[in-house]
């Protein structure tokens, strides 16, 4: 439909090659409502009839009854669902009218405007399911503040901790995946039809009019920036990546800590898959294919950034390939989110597993260290004493809650430590279980048992809070988009009448 210059058709290999039908389909909604808008500032701005603009509107609306396997089976003849809808327009209301819904506007600016219509939607969407996400960890973690266990650093032992401190963790992580994604929405939020191909147009067009119907708010002002620029995208793949590995990581926590080496956690068997040939099997299947769809969603960034890297200024058709990409990333991090609040939902904790490891554990050991401090002996001295105590603890298969008075008076006489530290140093490790030296952490995070409450407490209220946000944002767009469908409604009315 576009070939004005060229002789012929397209060469059917080349049009297969050059088409985006296939991605296309979950655009149509916003190519539709993007077309609607358009045209109704083309009239208000003398640029069609009322009754031209009635006869569009009627097409669009229409268009709206396309399915997806039509849309689809029309890539043997069209590049886009641009070209589709507007032949489609142009073969219900007539040339005389829809061949006018393309003036003043390019496909250049027409698919950057159905981009971040659907990239400004996904990311409502991703952006609860992050906070459901987060939901779900917080409940568990109000369960699980007494689920004691050894924190790991370097995957050793290195301070005793609780569950509940390890999911807050991961919770703080994707509260700031929400702030990325949140900042992103606003520099997506920008219309930049209007721009034409890359320089404008001489036909007097109210752009801002468009961005208000289609309840952005306000457009990517210079024509060249707006047509051609694809920052958005790579922002948005960027943060949804980002999350993705924050997705992995806990994944691989909890791959580990579902074997039997560990056995923290076991999945429930509707989460878990088994061995085609070995009975006793259940496997973290979809853990793992989450830690290796992170690193899909790494390679689509880079393959987007390096698009973007080696291109001159202006539109060209190599940012094509940026559409799949981003619609493939957003699919993985909207389907892995929903995937890890299933197992953080309903994934069971084994305490008593925990527990026995924290017991067994020398975690306890910087807490040792920090009672001697608080006695006033200089910490790298404590450091060393309590080091002492750790080797000869190991060396007799023991832990530091076993040595008794003697025990630890043959270990520090290995450092020249005379009587006075020995029996202060067996009574704190008579004391030393994993409960109390969680109770005497004091510092703001810690993963003490009245801050761990405190923290759920303000994390559960922030969830809220980031609700309530995108709430608004939300409502505000779906009235624009209503009042957009009213004024197409009564344009429509016209014609009938």
């Amino acid at each position: 439909m576009y070939r004005s210059r060229l002789k012929g058709s397209l060469d059917e290999h080349i049009l297969a090659y050059l088409s985006s039908m296939d991605e296309d389909t979950s655009l149509l909604h916003y190519d539709i409502a993007g077309s609607e808008a358009h045209s109704i500032m083309l009239y208000e701005q003398g640029l069609i009839s009322k009754d031209e603009l009635a006869r569009i509107l009627e097409a669009l609306e229409s268009a709206k009854n396309i399915s997806a396997d039509e849309l689809r089976s029309m890539k043997e003849r069209y590049e886009d669902v641009h070209e589709t809808l507007e032949a489609y327009v142009i073969s219900k209301a007539g040339m005389d009218a829809g061949g006018k819904m393309h003036t003043a506007r390019s496909r250049n600016d027409q698919v950057t405007l159905d981009l971040r219509m659907k990239v400004r939607d996904d990311i409502t969407v991703v952006e609860y399911a992050i906070l459901d996400l987060i939901d779900a960890l917080l409940a568990r973690a109000r369960e699980c503040i007494d689920a004691v266990m050894p924190m790991y650093t370097h995957l050793q032992h290195a301070q005793i901790g609780s569950f509940s401190h390890y999911l807050l963790a991961y919770t703080d992580m994707l509260f700031r995946d929400v702030d990325r994604l949140e900042s992103c929405y606003a520099r997506v939020n920008l219309s930049p039809l209007g721009s034409s191909a890359i320089g404008g147009t001489s036909l007097p067009v109210n752009r801002e009019r468009v961005a208000s119907l289609l309840g952005f708010n306000g457009i990517v002002e210079n024509s060249i920036d707006a047509t051609s620029s694809r920052d958005f995208l790579l922002e948005f793949c960027s943060s949804l990546c980002i999350t993705m590995l924050d997705l992995s990581r806990m994944a691989e926590d909890l791959v580990l800590w579902s074997s039997s080496e560990f056995n923290y956690i076991e999945l429930p068997d509707e989460l878990a898959s088994t061995s085609s040939v070995m009975p006793q099997k259940k496997n973290p299947c979809p853990l793992e294919l989450m830690r290796a769809r992170a690193s899909t969603v790494l390679g689509l960034l880079t393959a987007i950034m390096g698009i973007v890297r080696s291109l001159p200024s202006g539109y060209n058709r190599d940012l094509q390939e940026g559409k799949r990409i981003a619609l493939d990333v957003s699919k993985i991090a909207y389907d892995s989110l929903l995937i890890m609040k299933a197992i953080i939902s309903d994934l069971r904790v084994k305490r008593d597993s925990m527990l026995d490891a924290a017991e067994k554990s020398y975690a306890i050991a910087l807490d040792v260290a920090e009672q001697l401090v608080q006695r006033g002996i200089a910490f790298r001295v404590a450091h060393r004493l309590v080091g002492a105590l750790v080797a000869y603890a190991h060396e007799h298969s023991m832990t530091l809650r076993d040595l008794g008075i003697d025990e630890v008076r043959v270990a520090l006489d290995r450092l020249d430590e005379k009587g006075s530290l020995v029996e202060f140093i067996s009574s704190i490790l008579k004391d030393a279980d994993p409960a109390s030296s969680l109770s005497r952490r004091i510092s703001r995070g810690s993963a003490n048992p009245s801050e761990q409450k405190r923290m759920i407490d303000a994390r559960e209220e922030r969830s809220r809070e980031y609700r309530a946000r995108i709430s608004v944002r939300e409502e505000r767009l779906k009235d624009a988009l209503a009042s957009l469908q009213e004024s197409v409604g009564r344009f429509i009315k016209h014609v009938e009448q």
